[in-house]
């Protein structure tokens, strides 16, 4: 069953947008006609990047762990478009590693920094726009925050921390714009393929089947969903 939104004349921002999951939720917005503000420490022109670049995507180079970065970015966004609706917080990354008693303090710093400071930051800033505009935002967690696990500690935390991120942003907001995150297991990218090239590949999800979850959680037909976590495992 093929699904339609109408998101004319409205402007999402997407972080982590030049990764695989970040450039299909662009895609998708793009598609639902909407002005898609893609923001990534990765230009489209880098090695690595996956975004495609048209009249409807604007891209704005920021470093999300930086507060003052993410301020300047949040005041151009609104200057350039007049507005924000909506809110994709993709940023992240995955860490495997080794026992708490034994992980770095630079690694640990390093996940706080990428999946969980980034998304507070992004979301505190934009929160004001978000409001005027009775906006929503989604953001990522992960199956494996739901327990603890053996080896990669930090980033469990992390990916705990958006949820209860999510749960606060729309208890804080509620009636005025709302909060949901998602919780892949294995998305099928290219660097998931690289570091798990032995894994059934065929039960991973497509990142653009992720994207429908995060567009329809952006759009009027999730009206009454907020402060939840979806789970978007498929097989995996």
């Amino acid at each position: 069953m093929s699904v339609s939104f109408d998101f004319d004349g409205s402007v999402a921002v997407v972080t982590g947008a030049s990764g695989a999951l970040g450039s299909a939720i662009v895609d998708r917005f793009r598609a639902a006609g909407a002005t898609v503000c893609a923001v990534d420490i990765v230009a489209p022109h880098e090695d690595g990047s996956l975004l495609d670049l048209d009249e409807d995507t604007h891209f704005y180079e920021a470093d999300l762990t930086d507060e003052g970065d993410v301020a300047e970015t949040v005041d151009a966004v609104v200057d350039d478009h007049g507005r924000v609706d909506h809110l994709a917080n993709i940023a992240g990354t995955w860490r495997g590693g080794t026992p708490i008693e034994e992980t770095d303090i630079a690694e640990f710093e390093f996940l706080m920094d990428v999946n969980l400071k980034s998304a507070f930051l992004t979301s505190k800033h934009l929160v004001p726009h978000l409001r005027e505009a009775d906006g929503a935002i989604v953001s990522v967690s992960a199956r494996s925050s739901l327990e603890g696990g053996e080896g990669d500690g930090p980033y469990r935390i992390s990916k705990a921390g958006i949820r209860l991120l999510t749960e606060t942003l729309a208890e804080e907001n509620e009636g005025d714009l709302r909060a949901n995150a998602i919780m892949p297991s294995v998305i099928d990218t290219p660097m998931n393929r690289e570091m798990m090239p032995d894994a059934d590949h065929d039960e991973w999800v497509d990142p653009a089947d992720i994207a429908d979850v995060v567009v329809f959680l952006c759009s009027e037909c999730a009206s009454v969903t907020s402060g939840a976590a979806v789970p978007v495992y498929g097989e995996a």
